[in-house]
């Protein structure tokens, strides 16, 4: 048998530097801003980091150059903490949401809402069919692949969720109040459909061309109804249609149960990263008992064999810093339960924006430390992991 060897992966954003986003809200920054800037340039040896602090007090940096750095910084501290595959923590992005209805034609602002805690985000409508001119993530993907020698997994934000967080004032006309639910449904999937082909693909196509080799489509509002799954299925086969790379799905804080059989019909699809430690214990241990949060959810991957699993082992609602010995318990557990390693990689249960970079920096260093960890027991060299 090979040796396992298990990759770590970030999923998506990371908070944004203060010096960042007071510079792109017009305020003014505060010595607390630049010594940050300092303080983490130093940590993570960013090269030429004095550059960023010169220009910051000064206030001689253009928005862009800013972006610039902030994605350096980002990127050299998933780097740091030894992520095996890494992007720049979403830096340049303003929203998952907003990213692509700011970008694509057909959509509207109408406001903001509360998504959760006190998160907001810029809800539009739909008002006609939407499409783009060209892909719109390849100069940010190019920069981050110019700024590291790691491998890179693009995400992006899924054709669902772009339909299920959205006003329509568009489709709904034909599924409008006196429609049938079919009516309704087949409204909705319209919505999907066009969001995918016309938005979502020719920015996959494009990154793809550019060189990416991992695309991760997100679909927090996969479950949000659960009679409509296969509308993110048929979303990410549109999507990702005809397209040679790793491609993996990312759900988060979902009923799972509604996500199979559905999620059979998937094409290609590498894996489905899923959160799992916001549901656990915080106790070591490889039991049943000791895992709440893995046990339903893995038996269904065991169960159906198909996706793999991207095994989310950090509760990204906490500043609990998980210990490198309940990483390898969630993982060992994990493996017990497929009886496959090798459909398991590790991330954190989904991006890590809610939470400080100094909090970031101990979850994700111990994430790695415990996959290794996890690795030495399953290659047979000595672990005091607890039954």
């Amino acid at each position: 048998m090979s040796e396992v060897r298990l990759l770590t992966r970030e999923i998506g954003s990371l908070a944004k530097p203060s010096w960042r986003v007071k510079t792109f809200a017009g305020r003014p920054l505060e010595e607390a801003d630049i010594a940050e800037a300092e303080r983490w340039g130093s940590r993570l040896e960013v090269e030429a980091h004095d550059e960023l602090v010169e220009g910051l007090r000064a206030g001689s940096l253009s928005p862009g150059q800013i972006d610039d750095w902030a994605a350096i910084y980002a990127i050299r501290l998933l780097e740091r903490v030894g992520l095996d595959v890494v992007y720049d923590g979403e830096q340049k992005r303003t929203e998952m949401y907003d990213h692509v209805a700011a970008f694509a034609h057909g959509f509207e602002p109408r406001g903001t809402v509360r998504s959760f805690d006190n998160k907001y985000y810029a809800k539009a409508a739909v008002v006609e069919a939407p499409s783009v001119d060209g892909p719109q993530d390849v100069e940010e993907f190019e920069f981050v692949r110019a700024h590291t020698e790691r491998a890179v997994k693009v995400p992006l934000t899924g054709a669902y969720t772009m339909e299920d967080w959205s006003y329509d004032e568009h489709y709904a006309r034909e599924g409008a109040l006196g429609g049938s639910k079919e009516r309704r449904y087949e409204a909705r999937r319209r919505f999907v459909s066009d969001v995918a082909a016309k938005v979502i693909l020719p920015n996959v196509q494009g990154l793809v061309a550019a060189g990416a080799e991992w695309i991760q489509i997100d679909e927090p509002a996969a479950t949000t109804k659960p009679d409509e799954v296969p509308l993110v299925v048929e979303g990410f086969n549109e999507a990702t249609k005809g397209v040679e790379a790793k491609k993996s799905m990312h759900i988060c804080f979902s009923d799972y149960s509604a996500l199979w059989p559905h999620v059979l019909e998937l094409d290609d699809c590498l894996e489905l990263q899923l959160e799992f430690a916001n549901r656990d214990s915080r106790e070591l241990g490889t039991s049943d008992e000791a895992r709440p949060g893995y046990a339903e959810t893995l038996r269904l991957f065991k169960e159906h064999g198909y996706p793999n699993v991207g095994l989310g082992v950090l509760d990204i609602h906490s500043d609990f810093v998980e210990p490198a010995e309940l990483v390898r318990d969630r993982i060992l557990y994990a493996v017990e339960v497929l009886g496959d390693p090798e459909r398991i990689q590790v991330n954190p249960d989904c991006g890590l924006r809610t939470r400080s970079w100094d909090v970031v920096y101990e979850k994700l260093a111990n994430m790695v430390q415990g996959t290794r960890l996890a690795e030495e027991a399953l290659n047979g060299a000595p672990t005091s992991a607890s039954a």
